[in-house]
């Protein structure tokens, strides 16, 4: 038996170097945590906008490439399955068994949304159901035909069309694209037959679900109750949380819609995060200086969600 040659010392940099960087692409407290106790697989690198498996899941899939050729056809392809679940941001589509995904798969369509899209309008049927990879969907409530509100905002942490697992075929919101980015698509009909024969999915929806009450009960109260630069704040924080990057593309007129308010009350709440450099707000862009800074000034209602859906999931 050969001993294991000890890394070198610039291996050791090399390595460390790769790790910094990693850890300059994951943003959050949360998302920190789980990169640190392993349970994150890839990350997405903004710059090219592809997904980068981590070495132990490198490792793992140079495991699987051995084996194949040991296997039948069937085996590979459902190991496949298993490495595509690893890769893909959508977290409710990455939780799922290799096999259930493996099905699922055949019916899912990679689609670009773009910047003020319409998906969903209340009352009317939905078509499709998406998972979204890289972008943000708010649900607005409609009032008297024109106005709307912000209740919810869904991310690559569920899919917008929950509500056909209740057996509803029609959206009693509006679901506006936030920001250009790529979703999973899937027919409604295609995704109905799929839930119900599989336990897995059905699971992974009902948690989801629960954890979008939640969140929509959290920001009904907050809107009631708290400053707007309270909400701005947690609005940024859940955006952030849910895309690649710090920088979002927005209109005064766009994130007072977001938070029920004038744009004056917009543009006084923005220009205070900037005078205390939390952000930089020029000409519609919204960029993130300081996200734990952000944090720490944020009302009660960001960590309560996040701390509510955690126990939830367990």
């Amino acid at each position: 038996m050969h001993a294991a040659t000890a890394p070198s010392a610039s291996d050791l940099k090399a390595e460390s170097t790769f790790q910094d960087w990693i850890r300059r692409l994951v943003k959050g407290t949360a998302e920190l945590h789980a990169l640190d106790a392993g349970e994150i697989d890839a990350v997405m690198d903004p710059a090219s906008g592809s997904a980068v498996l981590l070495p132990e899941a490198q490792a793992a899939l140079r495991g699987i490439s051995r084996q194949a050729s040991r296997r039948s056809q069937r085996t590979r392809a459902s190991r496949m399955a298993a490495v595509a679940r690893a890769i893909v941001p959508n977290r409710l589509l990455a939780a799922l068994p290799a096999k259930e995904y493996e099905r699922l798969l055949a019916s899912l369509e990679p689609v670009t949304l773009t910047y003020g899209e319409v998906l969903y309008e209340p009352g009317r049927p939905m078509q499709h159901v998406y998972f979204p990879s890289d972008c943000v969907v708010s649900m607005l409530t409609v009032i008297e035909g024109h106005r709307a509100l912000e209740v919810g905002m869904i991310g690559r942490e569920g899919m917008v069309g929950a509500r056909l697992g209740l057996g509803i075929g029609t959206s009693s919101v509006r679901a506006l694209v936030q920001g250009t980015g790529t979703a999973l698509r899937i027919t409604s009909a295609r995704f109905v037959r799929e839930l119900r024969r599989s336990p897995a999915l059905q699971r992974a929806l009902f948690r989801f679900t629960d954890a979008l009450m939640i969140q929509i009960s959290q920001t009904a109260a907050c809107n009631r109750f708290h400053l707007v630069q309270e909400r701005l704040i947690r609005w940024l924080l859940m955006t952030r949380e849910r895309v690649p990057s710090g920088v979002f593309h927005l209109t005064q007129e766009f994130l007072a819609d977001m938070l029920g308010v004038r744009r004056v009350g917009v543009t006084s709440a923005a220009s205070a995060l900037q005078q205390r450099n939390l952000i930089r707000y020029r000409r519609g862009t919204i960029t993130i200086l300081d996200q734990q800074g952000l944090e720490a000034a944020c009302c009660s209602c960001y960590r309560d969600v996040r701390r509510l859906t955690s126990e939830a999931a367990k």
